[in-house]
């Protein structure tokens, strides 16, 4: 009976590394989608950051995002550009990394229904929590270039971004649970 319990026991305790290393895998496949810019790339972080929040959960989703964020710190190139080190962390990026973790927790709390309204309020959610990277990025990069420069620089060009991205994740999202159901689990 033991050795049955143990068989059972350890897939569902692997389940939550393999999911953390798919997450950090995906969130490194979306810093090398980019289109080069000065002095922030555009990136499909955001869309991943935001969905590992919604369909893992706060904790979970923070939880990937820090890991990733920690694993760019030893020096993995795993930010846009194959950016990595310390230096990502105190250059004019450094507040939007740092708003990824708050983002993926808080989109972690959006609805999770599959009714219209919810998925309304998912993408309005979604916006939201552009905007909230947007404005610490913002915030980060003024002081580097000046806080007009950078609201130029770093909101403006990513404004549509911001809108299409967030459509982007609701439609996965939604894609996402109506597979889970179809598939039975929950």
């Amino acid at each position: 009976m033991k050795l049955a319990s143990a068989r059972t026991t350890a897939p569902s305790a692997l389940r939550p590394i393999v999911i953390g290393l798919l997450g950090v895998a995906a969130l490194t496949a979306s810093s090398y989608i980019s289109v080069p810019m000065y002095p922030v790339p555009i990136t499909l972080q955001t869309v991943v950051v935001l969905l590992m929040g919604a369909l893992l959960g706060p904790r979970m989703g923070g939880a990937i995002v820090l890991s990733w964020l920690a694993l760019s710190m030893t020096g993995a190139p795993v930010l846009a550009d194959g950016k990595s080190g310390l230096v990502a962390f105190a250059g004019p990026t450094a507040g939007y990394l740092a708003a990824f973790p708050l983002a993926a927790f808080l989109a972690g709390h959006l609805p999770k229904g599959d009714r219209f309204a919810a998925h309304g309020l998912r993408l309005a959610g979604f916006l939201g929590l552009h905007a909230l990277v947007l404005t610490l990025g913002w915030a980060w990069l003024s002081g580097f270039v000046g806080a007009e420069t950078a609201f130029a620089a770093g909101v403006v060009p990513f404004l549509i971004g911001a809108l299409l991205k967030s459509g982007l994740a609701t439609g996965i999202y939604a894609a996402w649970k109506g597979t889970d159901k179809q598939g039975g689990e929950h």
